[in-house]
């Protein structure tokens, strides 16, 4: 995980670029699928506020301590991230116990629709080679892109694989039998 660490009204010493990166680090203990981590810190008067982000796949963390010291406000931000992050993992961990067990029970129209949509995106899409999304995907964080490939005059999807490499979707039509 990329961890970045900024300072505000403030000089990070080692001491504390070290402190924030061994707690920030420790996220990966409760959820693998982290991307990368901001932790901004900042003084004001005798107040330091420490804001940690993290970006995982599908969803984002916050967590925001105001304390005296710098170390006690990274202790608690970090804190809340952990707790943030070991509820998302059971609350997963509980969604997986309802999962139909064939795609055909999923689409049986006479129950009501077990998905739910928290999110619907409009996309623009840009035309971009796959290379280009690929960057853009890494660029903004995501684990996947979709985009208008300038190769094909099609829409295609790039998305980042478990090995760390990339995926292509690209439509075609189905064949009928």
């Amino acid at each position: 995980m990329k961890i970045q660490i900024t300072g505000r009204q403030l000089r990070l010493t080692k001491a504390i670029h070290d402190y924030v990166e061994e707690k920030v680090s420790k996220a990966q203990k409760y959820f693998n699928h982290i991307v990368w981590a901001e932790v901004f810190v900042k003084v004001e008067k005798t107040t330091h506020e420490v804001e940690i982000v993290i970006h995982a796949s599908k969803q984002t963390f916050r967590a925001l301590a105001k304390e005296e010291s710098v170390y006690a406000a990274v202790d608690i931000a970090s804190d809340k991230i952990d707790a943030q992050l070991r509820k998302y993992k059971e609350r997963l961990k509980e969604g997986r116990k309802h999962v139909p067990e064939t795609p055909e029970a999923m689409l049986d129209e006479s129950k009501p629709s077990s998905v739910r949509f928290s999110v619907v995106k409009q996309v623009p899409l840009s035309p971009m080679t796959p290379d280009a999304a690929a960057l853009e995907m890494e660029r903004l964080g995501y684990t996947f892109w979709m985009f208008h490939n300038q190769e094909t005059r099609k829409v295609n999807v790039i998305f980042r694989r478990l090995d760390d490499s990339f995926g292509l979707l690209q439509p075609v039509r189905k064949e009928s039998h």
